[in-house]
């Protein structure tokens, strides 16, 4: 039963809010054409299909994705995607920062973003509203976040998962009582007296089943479930941010609960985690599954032929439709849509994000004529650890070697971060350069 004064849940009261506006610095060069939740994830789909994709399977169809910087391939993409019926009154809809009479600044955070388009969300029948993040991977029930948050009369409900001593100094940390409710949230401690101050104990600690001696600690996930009317009360002000200002001042007015999550979450807001992410996805068993029936990943249906293999050893791979390889070593490799592999080439710890569009005979006779290489993976290319990113022409006999002893680089058509070569969008790499 819902407390006094609220209403039960239903898909109609409640709203679904992605942010979807962040420049994606740490992302860069993957976001020098696109805004970060608009990359590409495991061959086929783009990071803002997983909130999507969530929030569909929780039940929750009306949805607003916030957005700011280079937009434009996000907004393609969310109109390609995703449409529901007219009977159902779902939909999945942009909200861009816009100058308007009351104001004339783009978002300056989270809350702010949200601030900005809170009479759009207020002018219907919502009760509740739950604020997503548009860069992690995970596969949650936010149906199971909101019975709880009605169950322990919350406010603010915030998901939060165990981390270990040495990922709470990179995430807001929260301190909670045996009813779950939030006393205290420290944004990145590094103290280690405040450390110890907000480690798990007993009996939160049997609970989730944590049986081993390393200290654990309840970290935010940037997920929030607001009442309306609370959410209109903690915005009436000029904080900027959700975890920095708005979450740790509510605390001590209204009440916050957590809802704990055990499930595999990963934030790919950086290149590493998402390198390391994507190339995870290719065992047999990863800790995030896309083969779920139950809770499937929706994204842009496109209508592509079957890949073809020829003669090639393929070892732990995802590959996307309408590609083609040729008498190649894949492995522990990631094959986006429309990829052409040339024959002879080993591709090792790679990303390759695949094509936009198929080029026509007339283009590449066009590109022949500029000793232009098509865009493919060239006849007898090598790449380890590297990350191409979408409509490449890599020459033939092209060498990218593992750089994880090096610092992070600018070159000509390619940059260096985290270890990891970054061929950007785009980009042209001559038949026999070494990288």
């Amino acid at each position: 039963m819902a407390p006094l004064g609220l209403r039960p849940v239903t898909p109609t009261n409640v709203l679904g809010v992605i942010m979807g506006g962040g420049e994606g610095r740490r992302l860069f060069p993957l976001t020098k054409e696109r805004s970060k939740p608009a990359v590409p994830i495991a061959g086929k789909y783009r990071l803002v299909d997983i909130p999507i994709s969530n929030c569909i399977n929780s039940n929750i169809r009306h949805i607003y994705i916030l957005t700011q910087f280079n937009s434009a391939s996000l907004h393609r993409h969310i109109h390609q995607s995703y449409a529901f019926d007219r009977f159902s009154r779902g939909f999945v809809e942009i909200l861009a920062a816009q100058q308007t009479t009351g104001g004339s600044s783009w978002y300056q955070g989270t809350a702010d973003a949200v601030r900005q388009n809170l009479r759009y969300f207020l002018e219907q029948d919502y009760e509740y509203i739950v604020i997503l993040s548009g860069d992690q991977l995970y596969r949650m029930d936010f149906r199971k976040v909101l019975q709880q948050h009605l169950e322990s009369y919350a406010d603010i409900t915030i998901a939060a998962k165990p981390v270990t001593r040495c990922e709470a100094a990179w995430l807001g940390i929260l301190q909670v009582n045996e009813e779950k409710r939030i006393v205290r949230f420290v944004e990145k401690p590094k103290d280690e007296q405040l450390l110890d101050d907000l480690k798990i104990q007993d009996p939160l600690l049997s609970h989730v089943r944590i049986t081993t001696s390393d200290d654990h600690y309840l970290a935010s996930m940037g997920i929030y479930v607001f009442n309306r009317d609370i959410l209109r009360k903690v915005l009436d002000n000029d904080t900027t941010d959700f975890g920095k200002h708005i979450i740790p001042d509510a605390i001590g007015r209204h009440r916050v609960s957590a809802y704990i999550f055990q499930g595999y979450w990963q934030d790919v807001g950086t290149i590493r985690s998402f390198f390391d992410a994507n190339l995870a996805l290719c065992s047999l068993k990863p800790s995030f599954n896309f083969f779920d029936r139950d809770a499937p990943v929706y994204t842009h249906a496109r209508f592509l032929p079957a890949s073809k293999v020829v003669e090639s050893d393929i070892r732990t791979a995802l590959i996307g439709d309408g590609c083609v390889i040729l008498r190649s070593r894949i492995e522990n490799t990631v094959v986006g849509v429309r990829s052409f592999i040339g024959a002879d080439c080993e591709l090792r710890d790679t990303i390759i994000m695949g094509c936009d569009f198929f080029e026509t005979q007339h283009e590449m006779l066009e590109e022949d004529a500029m000793g232009i290489p098509h865009m493919s993976i060239g006849r007898g290319s090598k790449i380890e650890r590297a990350i191409i990113d979408k409509n490449v022409h890599i020459g033939e006999g092209v060498v990218i070697t593992d750089k994880s002893k090096c610092p992070d680089f600018d070159g000509p058509n390619y940059c260096i971060r985290d270890g990891i070569v970054i061929i950007p969008k785009n980009a042209v790499i001559p038949a026999g350069t070494r990288i």
